[in-house]
């Protein structure tokens, strides 16, 4: 890959391996929106291929029939000036603002890798990634797995060769390009790598160096190993989102970093440091099988910010960490006009995928501290541990989660996932009360006034704790 800056264009070279499932495979499509197509050959050997290109994918001929004992190698050349995937950011030199040099980055999810490389642009297809990346001498370049090397083209340009030898989703596929300084840390025997802007040194420390701490933490609750051989976290201008947890190569958004400079922020940065890294654990080792199963990914990321809460600080701080979600989709439940569940009934709108967050982040991140009560802690974590392990480097969907989590606690729970899962909307309750002093008996009343729907159920089935209070006494 390199770049046309002034045009803002990428000059794209990619070969796709496959092998086929059947015999008789004789085309193939990949999602490409954008792209210019120079050529499509077979490699080796260069023949030219038969293609088509339609508005957002490209049809490709092979030359004859291939079955499951044969591996396919096409070439492809072409240009592109991205509308999405692929983000040119001008550089800043302004003694009343953030400086930093000009910076060109990646963003997959959802969609967005088919606008620079051709691919089956779907979480539940899963590859091994290697990358040569021409960049401008003086420049850095970030990407997933590891760095093989770095050739002087003797140009002013400089390619970097990149590996990630685990297969991943393509969304999580990603590259930094800017001027950058690097600070080394390491966590046992996995290298970890914060770039930040220069003079941006003591932020990227403060922000960065708790990854250290919430590792072997995340190691403890899973009981499953860190799963790749590096990790590193880099700070861009005008990201869109807070951060993207792109396969052992986060890139983090700079203004929320640096919201870690001032005290209300710090633990702003946590949250978001912690949910990142989560994510190597729930989205890269195990992904949603689709965008219908993203709380999968982003539910458990939410929930881990809590844990590290526990681990790091107590109890308290997880219980407040979890109240303060379950009102975030309460207080937006009541005013959305695209309700859905935890399993997302809209997701076929990938456009609008995040428009809903808070119940795929914050209703997921509940509904796993309620599971984790329902069933108890020990069931709890050995499920997740069987689930990681289960279905590592492979693909997921809340069956697999049930099922985990019902061979470890010895429990049905069809009913927990209908009404939290699959179903949306939360109880609304009023409890009244009437005390016979003849009998001895109160004659407590509860009802559910939520507004029910095709989502929302007439009654959830739930706990509810009762606090009795008698003159100056109380009692649960």
């Amino acid at each position: 890959m390199s770049f046309d800056r002034s045009a803002k264009s990428v000059l794209g070279d990619t070969t796709v391996v496959l092998k086929p499932l059947a015999e008789g495979f004789r085309e193939f499509e990949l999602d490409a929106v954008g792209l210019a197509f120079q050529s499509v050959t077979l490699d080796p050997g260069g023949a030219e291929l038969k293609y088509t290109v339609r508005a957002d994918t490209i049809r490709v001929i092979l030359d004859r029939s291939y079955g499951p004992m044969d591996t396919i190698s096409v070439r492809f050349k072409y240009s592109a000036t991205p509308k999405k995937g692929v983000y040119f950011v001008d550089a800043v030199d302004d003694p009343n603002r953030v400086n930093h040099s000009a910076q060109i980055w990646t963003q997959g999810e959802p969609e967005e890798a088919r606008h620079w490389f051709p691919s089956f642009d779907f979480p539940s297809d899963k590859a091994t990634t290697e990358a040569l990346i021409t960049a401008e001498s003086g420049e850095t370049v970030i990407g997933n797995g590891e760095f093989l090397g770095k050739t002087d083209n003797g140009n002013g340009t400089t390619t970097w060769h990149l590996k990630m030898p685990v297969p991943h989703s393509t969304y999580l596929v990603s590259f930094v390009i800017g001027k950058y300084v690097r600070l080394d840390d390491t966590m046992g025997e996995i290298p970890l790598g914060y770039y930040v802007y220069p003079g941006k040194e003591t932020t990227g420390r403060n922000a960065f160096t708790q990854t250290k701490e919430m590792i072997p933490i995340f190691e403890q609750f899973t009981r499953v190993k860190f799963p790749f051989n590096k990790y590193d976290q880099t700070i861009v201008a005008s990201f869109q989102f807070g951060g993207m947890e792109n396969i052992t190569a986060t890139t983090m958004s700079d203004n929320e970093i640096f919201f870690g400079d001032f005290d209300f922020g710090k633990p702003i940065v946590t949250d978001l440091v912690s949910h990142e890294l989560a994510h190597s654990w729930f989205g890269n080792l195990v992904t949603c099988r689709n965008w219908a199963e993203l709380w999968l990914n982003e539910g458990f990321a939410t929930y881990m910010e809590a844990v590290y809460r526990e681990a790091r600080i107590g109890r308290e701080d997880y219980i407040k960490k979890v109240k303060s979600d379950a009102a975030t989709f309460i207080g937006d439940d009541a005013v959305t006009k695209r309700r859905h569940g935890l399993f997302n009934q809209r997701a076929g709108e990938v456009d609008k995928l995040f428009d809903n967050a808070s119940v795929t982040y914050n209703k997921g991140g509940v509904v796993l501290h309620m599971l984790r009560e329902e069933i108890g802690n020990a069931a709890f974590w050995k499920a997740v541990t069987l689930y990681l392990n289960r279905h590592k480097f492979g693909s997921v969907e809340t069956v697999d989660l049930q099922k985990a989590m019902e061979e470890t606690s010895g429990q049905k729970l069809d009913w927990f996932f209908d009404q939290w899962v699959y179903k949306a909307g939360v109880p609304k309750i009023t409890v009244s009360g009437v005390y016979s002093s003849s009998t001895k008996l109160l004659r407590l009343t509860v009802t559910q006034l939520q507004k029910t729907d095709r989502l929302v159920p007439a009654s959830f089935r739930l706990p509810i704790d009762v606090v009795l209070k008698m003159d100056r006494a109380s009692q649960t």
